[in-house]
Parts: C-alpha cells; structure tokens; sequence
C-alpha cells in the first residue's frame, strides 16, 4: 500500500491552561485544535489537541500525524521546571575565588530586581530569590584566563577531576561550568567537560562559552545554571515527546521554539533548554507580526490573554522589540527574548480580595487548567476572571470549546458570592462588574507602560487581540487606549500555534570584541567571516542554502564608559565598507534617541562597538493564506438569538445579539453591543463598536 502524501505543518503550543494546534496545508482551511493542558504529562495534552484538529477535518490522529510533513512544537516545560523549582540537581564548577558570583548576584540590584513595584518600596524586607544551586555545590578550581584570552593558568585536568567527583558525590544530576573569560577562550571548560563525559556520561553538562559567550560574570554564570538545571527535564520531555509521536503515525522532523523568535530541531534545543523560556509568547509576537504584513499593518500592540498571564510587545515598524535584560523568575540571563511584558491576569487568574483594604484583586495566582475555574466543573472553588467572564454575560456554557464542555454557571456564582459579592456588600452582577473594570485597569496600565512612558502614541497603532481570553476585554481598554483599531485573528486563542509556523529556524552566534567605531570596515568584515562560514555549514547541514538562507549582521554599540549598548541592525550591504560603518553609527545613534528621547544621541562622547552578531535563518516553507471574497454587510444569516451582557458604556447590563462564527462570511458586520461565539474563544464588540469579518476571516473591531 503507498503511503499517504504528506502535505500537512502542524503546530502545538502548550500554555498554562490550554493547549493550542493549529494545522496548514496549500489549498485548505487552516484547521484548529484546543484541549485542556495535561500537567505533569504535557505530551497528553499535545496529542488531544492534534486530535481535535484531526476530528474538525474528518480524520483520525493517526491519520493526521501519517500525513504530516512537519511538527513545530512550543512549551513551557523550562518556565515551569524554573518557576516550581522541580529541576535538576545542579553543580557549579567556577574559578577558585568566584564561587559566590552566583549567590551574590548583581549586589544590591539583586535583591529587588524582577520584584513588583509594591514589594521594591520596602526595601528592608527585600531578598534575593534563592540560588539554582546550593553553596556546598559550588566548586572552585585553579585556573585562569584573561581579557584578552590567554590562559594564565592551565586547568590540570587531575584538578577537574576533583571538582566533578566532588559534585558527584552529593548527588548532582547536571553541572554548569563558568570561568572567568572563557567566552575568548573556551580551553578550561571544555576540558572539564571532557572530564565529565567520561566519569559520568548521564550527567546533563552545559558549558557558558558554548551557551553565553558574552561578558558580565553573574549573567553568563546564571545562564549556564538555568540551562543546566532544566537541561535534563527539557531533553527527557522531548525525546519522551518524540517516540510519542512517531508511535502515534508521524516520523518528520520535530522543531521547537525558541524564545527570540526562531526554531530549533528539538536534539539543539534540548541542549539550549534555556532558549525556551517565554517561547509561547515569542511565538505570539512572531504570529502577530506575520499577520500584520498580511494586513499591511506594521504598527502593532500584539497583546495575549490566556489562562494564566496578560503579556504585551511592541512591534514598530514591522520590527520586534528585544528584552534588555531577560529573567525568569528573578534570575537573569544572557540570551537573546523577545521583548514581552506581563502581569497575572489571565482567564484563569483568581479573584481575592485585599488584605487590609478588602479591595478586589485579580492575580496573581492562577487557578490553571487543573482544577480551574469553578465553572469548568473540575473541582476548582476559588472564583477567577472566568467566572466573573460568565456571570456578566459574555460566556455560553453550552458553546465553550465547541460544546464539548459543559460550564456550571451556579457553581461560579456560588463561589463569587460567598468569596467576594458578599464580603463587599454587592450584588454578584455589581461585584462582577466592578471586578471586571479592575483587569481591564491593570491591563491598560500595563500598555500605558511600554507604550506611553517609553514615549509611544498607542493612536499610530493597531492593536492585535489574542489568547483564549483577550476577546471579552479587548474592546475596553483598546478604546481606553484610542488605538486606531482592533483586531481579533481567526487564530486568537491558538495565536501562538500560528506563530509556529510563521517562524524560521534560526540560529545565533557572537563575538565579544570592544573596538572604536571608527574601525575599518576589513577588520569588522573579519570578525564576522568564521561566524558566516559555521552558519552557512549549520544551515547546510539542516537542509537550506542559496535563497533558503537569512544572514543578518548586528552590532551592539554604546557611548564610552556607558553601561548598556543598545544593539543595532546592520541594514547596509555586507561584507561592509566605509560608507556601511558611517550607516550603522548613524542607525545606533537614531535608535538610542527612540529609547532614551530625542537630544540624548552624543556622537562626541565617542563610540564603540562591544560585541558583533549574527543571525542565520533557514527560511521555512510556509503554506499560502488564500482571501476569500468579500460578500454583503448582512450578518442576520449567524445571528442565534439575544441575551443581556454587561455593557460598559451603560454602566450595566443590556440585551445584545448573539453570532455564531460558523456562520458569519467575509464582509459580514456585527454591530455592539453584541457576543460572537466561536469554537475556541469568545469576542465581545461593545456599544458604539462594530466588527468586520476579513477575507482571512479575522474580526476587525473599529470605533464609531
């Protein structure tokens, strides 16, 4: 019998509450697939999402997986391993008189950086977060090497020896190893490494000049722990992840993404599990930006909200705005995200009240998916914004996840009044309501962050809504906000599936080297050739070349005796010349005045160049949206019936039409107040408000 043809991509993301599929293939309708996330065992989850794809198409998943060409896959296997401090246990090996580089951190930044701004105000009562790894496994050796990458002090390899013995002796699963300037010259650590593999080959060992190759002491160390603690997790969650899906039909490549926005074939990124910290996310703002050039809209407040957080970035421009500083959980680290901001306020976010001033507080802990809200059914008794979703009107029970969940309205109520109506002294719609307005004020205090005080205008933007939740608040604080419009993607609630499959692989490499930015064009041109000629080999290897292959040079400037560089594409043609380097100054210059406000550029301060990168894509096949054509306005054919919805304009509630997505056609307009139920979310377009169906079958909200 021949074998199925091949024609599907495939793409899973797994977040805190839900788990998101999305399937592409020339010629047909993008399929979705949405399940209940299944921690601790994720893979479930994986497979009962593709599975409801698979039943929307009329297959099985067997069928569907036979016929699958690629699978791209995000997780959140490293934040959570980080987050619940369930990793391994992990040593540090470092050079003998550093070994509390990690404890210390960044001095007394380290005691309240990555705190809310309610905790930072008493300083006193501010600590570090505890280490990765204890004090009694952190082992110091005598080596050493200089600024400039000379070994003052060969590592004696009877002295590795004794530091991994010691670590094995309490027990470690995985090490980190981190000298002093080993980014120039990486001899010491690989020999410990060497050492390593041959007394303990199962130990997860991850070196920061392979891993970090950048300056700053606590960050590359704090890098290569974070990687070393969730190394072994990540790496038995991927390999058990792809003997599942070669057992249930599927034997293509397994991709997964990265945090700065590219793939990685899933053996790299087992090796690089720090990569994946916030790659849902990343993928979302990757989505966004892909579906912004669809809709030629390269201003976009990509916002998300799903079970557990709100998270928003800024795209200006069609470009992606990247994190100056990453951390996860208090800890920093060096490695290339995407700039994402966020607060616990998601769908599934718990509803409390305040200690002291008994004021409404949504966040930050979540109920996730197990045991959930209290309407899911699954045992969960502490009210969250899903709830309050349900008692204002704006959720059917019958229609969540396409009708194959039931939601118990009563339960929500029940537990909404005893925890936070009565207490209050409200009726549950007053609390409801006023419950409600408080995620919609701290969401539109979190934009205001990274748009208005960092000197945006969010009036020149388009505001993207994603995430199984950002529909029902989307249309409150975008109009807060006076975006220029709204617009809610057919893929919404599984955005970041569709951002799997807008992304490319990639791969990122650097060379530290601090020169003048007057410095001739053949001397940076030589730095940058053995970088091109290991992407060009990785890349080959993975199966691209010729025009399947991205290079982008960046640099990363700063004004002498500056702390922070700022880094900065190179647009000019490369290899550069004289007039490419006057380009790149002037570039840096321009986006040091959009950071930091305009005057603050000070060309006579004098200019360097500290660190030199490179970006290499393998430029992914990508399945072609094809527009439908538009019909009329009438959008009575979707129209199931009215009920009373909370409308923020009349400070309560009033009757609204209800639509059926199914039904709604490219062109159709719904005017608010008014519910549009789909299989996987649910839109609300308010009272002086009316929503277009595109021909990609998007909901385009603008403001009368």
């Amino acid at each position: 019998m021949a074998s199925p043809s091949r024609t599907y991509m495939v793409a899973t993301d797994v977040g805190g509450t839900c788990t998101d599929t999305i399937v592409f293939a020339d010629g047909e309708p993008v399929r979705l697939g949405k399940s209940l996330s299944t921690p601790p065992n994720f893979a479930d989850g994986v497979l009962d999402s593709i599975r409801d794809a698979a039943r929307s198409m009329g297959m099985t998943l067997e069928d569907l997986l036979a016929r699958t060409k690629l699978f791209v896959h995000g997780s959140t296997v490293v934040d959570n391993t980080v987050l619940t401090r369930d990793g391994a246990r992990t040593g540090l090996i470092t050079t003998a008189g550093f070994e509390d580089t990690l404890l210390v951190t960044r001095g007394a930044y380290g005691r309240w950086s990555g705190l809310s701004e309610d905790r930072i105000k008493h300083p006193v009562r501010t600590e570090r977060a505890p280490a990765l790894v204890d004090a009694d496994r952190i082992v110091g050796v005598a080596e050493r090497t200089d600024y400039k990458g000379a070994v003052l002090l060969p590592l004696e390899e009877a002295e590795a020896e004794r530091a991994v013995r010691a670590l094995l002796d309490k027990g470690v699963e995985a090490i980190a190893v981190a000298f002093l300037w080993s980014f120039y010259n990486p001899r010491n650590e690989q020999m410990v490494r060497d050492v390593a593999r041959r007394l303990a080959p199962d130990v997860y060992c991850t070196l920061s000049s392979d891993l970090a190759p950048v300056p700053g002491e606590y960050e590359r160390t704090s890098t290569t722990v974070i990687n070393a603690y969730a190394g072994r997790i990540t790496r038995a969650y991927l390999d058990s992840l792809s003997r599942l899906l070669v057992a249930t039909g599927y034997d293509g490549p397994l991709m997964v993404m990265q945090g700065y926005g590219g793939l990685l074939p899933a053996a790299e990124a087992a090796e690089r599990s720090i990569g994946m910290l916030e790659c849902g996310p990343a993928a979302g703002v990757i989505g966004s930006r892909a579906l912004g050039r669809l809709l030629d809209q390269p201003d976009v407040i990509a916002t998300d909200m799903g079970g557990t957080t709100f998270k928003v970035s800024v795209i200006q421009n069609g470009e992606i705005e990247y994190a100056r500083e990453p951390m996860v959980d208090r800890f920093h680290y060096a490695q290339p995200k995407i700039e994402v901001v966020s607060i616990g306020a998601g769908g599934g976010s718990i509803v409390s009240l305040e200690p002291g001033s008994g004021a409404p507080r949504v966040g930050p802990r979540s109920a996730g998916s197990r045991p959930g809200p209290v309407c899911y059914g699954l045992g969960g008794t502490e009210p969250t914004l899903t709830d309050v979703f349900m008692l204002i009107g704006y959720m059917d029970p019958g229609t969540f996840l396409g009708g194959s969940m039931r939601l118990d309205r009563e339960g929500a109520k029940r537990a909404f009044d005893e925890k936070i109506a009565r207490p209050l002294g409200l009726s549950t719609e007053e609390a409801a309501f006023g419950v409600y307005r408080v995620a919609c004020a701290q969401i539109t205090d979190l934009i205001h962050e990274i748009t208005v005080e960092r000197g945006l205008d969010p009036r020149d933007f388009t505001l993207h809504a994603f995430g199984g939740s950002c529909g029902m608040v989307a249309g409150i604080f975008g109009a807060e906000l006076n975006v220029k419009r709204l617009v809610i993607p057919y893929t919404a609630s599984v955005n970041c599936a569709f951002g799997l499959v807008s992304a490319d692989i990639v791969h990122e490499y650097s060379t530290t080297r601090v020169l003048p930015a007057g410095t001739p064009a053949e001397d940076v041109n030589a730095i940058y050739a053995p970088m091109v000629a290991r992407a060009l080999k990785d890349l080959a290897a993975e199966g691209f070349a010729g025009d399947r292959v991205g290079l982008e040079w960046s640099v990363d400037l700063r004004y002498m005796r500056q702390v922070h560089e700022v880094q900065t594409p190179v647009r000019a043609a490369t290899p550069l010349d004289t007039a490419g380097m006057e380009r790149l100054v002037g570039d840096f210059e321009a986006l040091y005045e959009r950071k930091y406000g305009k005057g603050s550029a000070y060309r006579e301060a004098g200019i360097e160049m500290t660190m030199f990168r490179l970006t290499a894509r393998g430029l992914m096949e990508r399945p072609r949206l094809e527009p439908a054509a538009p019909g009329g306005s009438d959008a009575s054919a979707a129209l199931t019936g009215r009920r009373p919805i909370f409308v923020e304009a009349a400070g309560g509630f009033r009757d609204a039409d209800i639509y059926d997505f199914g039904r709604l056609a490219p062109g159709n307009v719904v005017r608010g107040p008014a519910v549009i139920h789909t299989p996987i979310t649910t839109i609300v377009v308010q009272a002086g408000q009316r929503g277009t169906i595109d021909p990609y079958r998007n909901v385009i909200v603008d403001f009368d």
